[in-house]
């Protein structure tokens, strides 16, 4: 028998054959993944307004938004949503199953993604009191071409609500996009998309037109970053730099960059050394993303989830805190 080349995990000697076994039966499961049960938040209220007069009036905390909200959440899949005559595009719908208009909030996926890896945030977000939607985009780029894709899709739904749903506050539009689609969303904020404001889910910069459109970028905007001293991400750099004012920045203590969204699938190889996404993290990245969308449809500004930030800071989760 010819010597099998093997591999310590966990204390254990495995030969390469078993080895591949374990990555497929990892793959197998990870294909069929679902999303996280925090659990529901105790919160008891009869509607948004009544939510945001209770959050704005006690303590900010990020750990509120770990649980999902008081709100039940209808969702449709694969809707047409046409930006104009000869233009659709395909998204996932997350309507919080109330009676008034609310805010609504954007996902835009990454390179190599799909709107399936944002389910979870998409989802959570809208038991908080807003509507969601996650739209799916050429996920190879070009992303500065995707981003004037999504700036016409917002000026439609702005000038229109009711082609995506009859209770949207179309003043209230929040951008939400991850890794290159980062790039996208602060692309549709430089060429003067009515949007509210931006998130930015570990960003990565590409386009030598990016930092000319992120001069351009008045709305606020929130970066939140993987651990960029164990998974630094393409020019996320460009983001603080080149945007003028506010926006402000934080980065996740031993995230990766896949932590910024949750993946239903992924590839077709051994599990990898070192540092991988963990659902820790990536319930951490959702509670600060609904923080942020809450913080700045309630008020149109980031000081409730800055301050819902507090004892993260202190306890070294969130680090490298900044905002201009």
């Amino acid at each position: 028998m010819p010597e099998a080349r093997v591999r310590d995990i966990a204390g254990f000697r495995v030969s390469r054959s078993v080895w591949l076994l374990l990555a497929l039966l990892a793959v197998l499961a990870a294909c069929s993944r679902q999303t996280p049960d925090p659990g529901i938040t105790p919160i008891k209220v009869a509607n948004p307004v009544e939510l945001q007069k209770y959050l704005l009036t006690h303590k900010p905390e990020l750990d509120v938004f770990r649980l999902r909200g008081p709100f039940r959440v209808t969702t449709l899949q694969d809707v047409a949503i046409k930006i104009t005559p000869q233009e659709s595009v395909n998204a996932d719908l997350y309507l919080c199953a109330v009676a008034q208009n609310v805010p609504l909030v954007i996902l835009l996926h990454g390179h190599g993604n799909s709107k399936d890896d944002h389910i979870f945030q998409a989802l959570h977000v809208a038991t908080w009191g807003m509507h969601a939607m996650t739209v799916q985009l050429p996920n190879h780029g070009p992303w500065i071409a995707n981003g004037r894709t999504l700036a016409r899709l917002v000026s439609a739904i702005h000038e229109s609500p009711e082609i995506v749903d009859g209770h949207i506050d179309a003043t209230k539009i929040i951008l939400a996009g991850h890794s290159f689609g980062a790039t996208a969303v602060s692309a549709a904020l430089g060429e003067g998309a009515p949007a509210l404001a931006g998130i930015l889910l570990d960003p990565a910069g590409i386009g030598r037109q990016l930092p000319s459109l992120l001069k351009k970028v008045h709305a606020p905007v929130m970066l939140i970053g993987a651990d960029d001293e164990v998974w630094p991400t393409r020019n996320r750099e460009y983001f603080f730099r080149f945007i003028p004012t506010g926006i402000a920045e934080i980065s996740i203590r031993d995230a990766v960059h896949e932590d910024a969204q949750y993946p239903t699938e992924h590839p077709l190889q051994p599990p990898q050394e070192g540092p991988i996404a963990t659902e820790e993290s990536q319930v951490t990245f959702v509670s600060a993303l609904t923080a942020a969308a809450f913080s700045l449809s309630a008020t149109g500004n980031l000081d409730y989830a800055w301050a819902s930030f507090g004892d993260v800071f202190r306890n070294g989760r969130f680090f490298n805190a900044r905002k201009k």
